[in-house]
């Protein structure tokens, strides 16, 4: 990891550490979606930044995540939250891996189709099926042990503002390294070959239907388990987190955040998160106002948040050189 990233990276952790400390918390608990959303985003961007391929029902991990948490921990009595998110990974990992095989054949539109075509789908049977998913009423996500403690001198609240909160952090900052490897990897390489020209990748021996596969069900793993996370804190799994509209929100956070920069998509997530607070504070048409960002976002900053800071960054060394 370059100094200038790490730097960024190590302050944007302390700030995010000092919040439970310095503020109510109201803040650290609106936060732990962001930790959900940023590992899931983490994935989603490995597909749509780096490989080049955009899903549009990408929210049926997420949901898969959060249903197999109520499944383990509310229908099988599993106590233990490592063993959850294991549980929920490889799930992702299995239901990814048959989608992948038909959706990868394809590209762009035809893609993006198929893949909300799946997530529709998932959200039509969790939706119908009441005697298994419990329908619209969703299924509930009991409270689990972290790192083995129950922590049962903590309410709700002060569990999320708590441990809950500083093992999410700590969940993030493990799956970022991760991540980092990953797609600084050969494999990493590989896949940015892909998005730039496959057929010229192809011709050079790059396995291109394998390495999207690959990418696929790892963006599905990081999708559950950020489900897990939001499961827990909601104590709740119901359909509407596999909508085409969730799906939608993972979109709209990686294109604010910018979806060419390795940390644009968490970025997204935290200014998402703490817009949509405030304008939900202000306003019932928040979403006309997020609509608008969003417009005004791709038209003038096409490479989001991260595309400021870049910016500003280069500026300031040519300053420093000058």
């Amino acid at each position: 990891m370059r100094g200038a990233t790490a730097m960024i990276v190590a302050a944007g952790v302390v700030a995010l550490g000092l919040v439970p400390v310095l503020a109510p918390p109201f803040y650290a608990n609106l936060l732990i979606p962001f930790f959900g959303y940023a590992i899931a985003l983490l994935g989603f961007n490995l597909l749509f930044g780096y490989t080049g391929l955009l899903s549009f029902g990408h929210a049926m991990f997420l949901g898969l995540g959060a249903y197999g948490a109520a499944v383990m921990a509310g229908e099988n009595g599993i106590k233990s939250f490592e063993v959850v998110l294991l549980g929920v990974a490889l799930a992702g990992a299995l239901v990814a891996l048959p989608i992948g095989l038909l959706c990868v054949r394809f590209i762009g539109i035809f893609f993006g189709m198929l893949t909300l075509a799946f997530g529709m789908l998932t959200h039509a049977i969790l939706f119908k099926f009441y005697h298994l998913t419990g329908g619209d009423s969703g299924m509930r996500v009991p409270r689990m042990n972290i790192l083995g403690l129950e922590f049962q001198a903590y309410n709700k609240i002060e569990l999320l503002a708590g441990p809950f909160y500083y093992y999410c952090l700590g969940l993030l900052v493990l799956c970022g390294l991760v991540m980092w490897r990953i797609v600084h990897s050969p494999f990493g390489l590989h896949l940015r070959a892909l998005s730039n020209n496959a057929q010229k990748a192809e011709y050079l021996g790059v396995r291109v239907y394998q390495f999207r596969l690959a990418a696929f069900v790892i963006s599905a793993i990081y999708g559950a388990i950020g489900g897990a996370i939001l499961g827990f804190r909601i104590g709740l799994a119901d359909p509407e987190i596999v909508h085409w509209t969730h799906s939608g929100h993972l979109v709209f956070m990686t294109v604010l955040g910018g979806f060419s920069s390795f940390l644009g998509p968490i970025a997204g997530a935290l200014a998402l998160t703490l817009l949509q607070d405030q304008l939900q504070s202000i306003t019932p048409y928040w979403r006309f106002i997020l609509g608008a960002v969003l417009a005004a976002v791709v038209i003038f900053l096409p490479r989001g948040l991260a595309g400021i800071a870049g910016t500003g960054a280069a500026l300031a060394k040519r300053r420093a050189a000058a």
